[in-house]
């Protein structure tokens, strides 16, 4: 939008033709000086009404930043760990879903200890709420969980005695984690992408007006996290995939971030402040990660920096969408400005 309030500009200057008059319904000019009525009511400062905010910020903190990064961490493992089982790469599937497991444990943790009382975690499973993203998400999360992890104990059976009750176990728990870990990157995509769609369910501006991109924004991040840890914890002779994984997690995280930034005022965020530089750097991490992880091959120093940057990337991407919300949330001229021209496009296609 051409006619966006700069970052620098006072929201009250972009309604400073309300406060000088030009709007009256006769045409007339009146307040400052010219001989008019005077006004007997403060100029609106769009800051809040009647000392109230104009939108209610969220009331998350920075824990649910951490769940985003370390739910889609998960699911882009466990991706891994099912792709590995399918080509014959134990050493890469081992390091898809021990992570995936972790993912998934710091993920629960992280979104447990936001919300005050495990118990909290549990009433959300009473009921299913098809309409609720929220509602679906703490079903993903409980169906993924304990998935990822038969698969991920599963890599354990070596251990295990030959004979006896420890020796059956053995035997049975390489085609239980072989089905879990099938099972669990079924319903990876879903973990990836639905806290995206989360995210712009909410009334936060930055949030809700990028619904058509975060969804694929989260998911091409978690791809990107989740390689950048097969590369600097998996054999070197099995990492050929994640290369390409790599390179296609960042093209899709690269379009959507496009995509995020031209959604009008409301894109701000994401280019300024804080925030936007914790987006840049993302972006930049991943460009790094990905030319890193495509001049590799076999050589463990440039796997390393490219699977540290691909994962820093995730994690300023997800801290920087965060952020992004909470300033378009506190700040009224991301909720009032658009409000305000979708009002004048509507009279403006009203019919006479």
């Amino acid at each position: 939008m051409t006619d966006a309030t700069p970052p620098h500009e006072p929201v009250g200057a972009r309604f400073r033709e309300f406060q000088d008059g030009v709007d009256q319904p006769d045409g007339k000019r009146r307040g400052r000086g010219d001989g008019g009525e005077q006004l007997t009511v403060p100029p609106a400062d769009f800051a809040s009404y009647y000392g109230r905010p104009i939108l209610k910020a969220p009331v998350w903190k920075y824990d649910i930043a951490g769940y985003l990064f370390a739910g889609g961490l998960a699911a882009g493992s466990a991706l891994i760990g099912a792709g590995a089982q399918l080509t014959g790469r134990p050493g890469l599937r081992k390091v898809g879903r021990w992570t995936a497991l972790g993912g998934v444990a710091a993920s629960t943790y992280l979104l447990v200890h936001d919300l005050g009382r495990p118990a909290r975690f549990h009433h959300m499973l009473r009921v299913a709420k098809v309409t609720s993203p929220m509602s679906v998400g703490t079903w993903i999360l409980a169906a993924f969980g304990p998935l990822a992890g038969a698969a991920a104990v599963a890599e354990l059976a070596p251990l295990l005695p030959q004979h006896g009750v420890l020796g059956l176990a053995r035997r049975i728990a390489p085609p239980v984690g072989n089905i879990a870990g099938l099972a669990a990157a079924a319903t990876a995509p879903a973990l990836a992408t639905y806290t995206g769609v989360l995210l712009a369910d909410t009334a936060v501006p930055s949030w809700h007006d990028a619904y058509p991109s975060l969804p694929f924004v989260f998911a091409g991040s978690a791809l990107a996290a989740a390689s950048g840890v097969g590369l600097i914890a998996a054999p070197a002779t099995e990492t050929a995939p994640l290369r390409r994984l790599a390179l296609a997690g960042a093209a899709v995280e690269f379009v959507g971030g496009h995509q995020l930034e031209r959604q009008g005022l409301t894109s701000e965020p994401y280019t300024h402040g804080r925030s936007g530089r914790l987006v840049k750097a993302g972006r930049a991490l991943l460009a790094v990660g990905t030319a890193a992880a495509l001049v590799s091959r076999r050589s463990r120093v440039l796997s390393t920096i490219s699977g540290v940057a691909l994962v820093a990337s995730s994690v300023a991407t997800r801290f920087g969408v965060f952020e992004a919300g909470r300033v378009s949330a506190r700040d009224p001229k991301y909720t009032v400005v658009p409000q305000r021209e979708r009002l004048a496009e509507n009279r403006s296609t009203a019919p006479l």
